[in-house]
């Protein structure tokens, strides 16, 4: 890996954890309990990381956060790989909170852009149906 390509990945970590801050700050002042942030599990087991577990009331929201110029770039940035992988780490953040068993689990989708506030938008996926 070039210096230059380690730059621009260390420049982009930082981006996006600035971003996921916001998305705490923003899922907190609209009366979100924030349970995790960048939970994972173990390293290898095909589950993906997720960036931000939050509840309110009866629902549990499994959220992923992307830091992009644009709305549309954020909704296209979640591929259906990724999305299974998250799936996995909730299936397994489950499995260790039986007590969260009888909330309404879904999966959010909240878009950082330059200077605005983030866009949460809401059930983009399902853990279960």
């Amino acid at each position: 890996m070039t210096s230059k390509t380690t730059k621009h990945k260390k420049q982009a970590q930082k981006r996006g954890l600035a971003g996921e801050w916001r998305c705490k700050l923003a899922l907190i002042l609209t009366g979100w309990s924030i349970l995790h942030h960048s939970y994972s599990s173990r390293t290898g087991s095909g589950a993906g990381e997720i960036d931000l577990i939050a509840r309110r009331g009866h629902i549990l929201a499994f959220i992923e956060v992307k830091t992009k110029p644009n709305l549309t770039k954020g909704l296209d940035a979640v591929s259906a790989d990724q999305q299974a992988r998250i799936t996995r780490g909730a299936e397994r953040y489950i499995a260790q909170h039986l007590d969260l068993t009888a909330l309404d689990m879904r999966f959010d989708l909240m878009i950082v852009r330059p200077w605005r506030w983030p866009i949460h938008i809401t059930d983009v996926w399902r853990l279960y149906s």
